[in-house]
């Protein structure tokens, strides 16, 4: 696992533990209404060009994305890496994965 992963397993340990790690949800509408992490903040990757400024604020703070399989959020947290986002993480496996624990 890359180091700017994160598995289904550690996020969970860390909300089972009381933590809110800030997570993006970048998959479509029709996707987030049938299922979500809870606490997860929408930002679909169709419109994340026009609206990822919106985290600008969290620079330097970790932000942990996540859409269907893993493979869309690897995309958008790269590009917000290229940003100058410093503390991205995907989270690997996506919201299948997190079903399979839960």
């Amino acid at each position: 696992m890359a180091h700017e992963d994160i598995s289904v397993e550690d996020l969970k340990q860390r909300m089972d533990a009381g933590e809110a790690p800030f997570v993006i949800d970048v998959r479509e509408q029709n996707e987030f209404d049938e299922s979500r992490i809870p606490g997860t903040v929408f930002m679909p990757m169709s419109r994340f060009g026009d609206i990822f400024t919106d985290l600008n604020d969290r620079k330097d703070s970790e932000i942990i994305v996540q859409c269907r399989s893993g493979a869309r959020s690897a995309r958008i947290a790269d590009f917000l890496r290229n940003q100058g986002f410093v503390n991205v993480r995907n989270l690997t496996g996506g919201i299948l994965a997190w079903q399979r624990i839960q």
